[in-house]
């Protein structure tokens, strides 16, 4: 299993909306091959930054099955107007965990 990590930095002020969105663009993630599953968390210092986890099955589920997809461009249309800068997406395997 490969989790997704990227710290989303939303324009201050556009929060809910951001929300508003994420909760059309997750059915859009989830339907996608290798898709695990997803967490969306709010910083409680940074109200306006958020971070996204997901898990995929293999790394090339993301980076080639989801990106490539014409599913990315709809997931690019309601989510990337909100961010400032653009996120930086990382890609973890576990090593332990307890």
């Amino acid at each position: 299993m490969i989790l997704e990590h990227a710290l989303l930095p939303v324009k201050p002020g556009q929060e809910a909306d951001l929300e508003s969105a994420f909760t059309q663009a997750k059915a859009i993630i989830a339907d996608m091959p290798g898709f695990l599953g997803l967490t969306l968390s709010r910083c409680l210092e940074r109200p306006n930054t958020y971070l996204l986890l997901v898990k995929w099955d293999r790394l090339v589920n993301h980076t080639e099955g989801f990106r490539d997809s014409p599913q990315y461009q709809e997931w690019r249309r309601l989510l990337h107007p909100f961010y400032e800068p653009f996120p930086v997406v990382e890609h973890f395997e576990q090593v332990h965990s307890a």
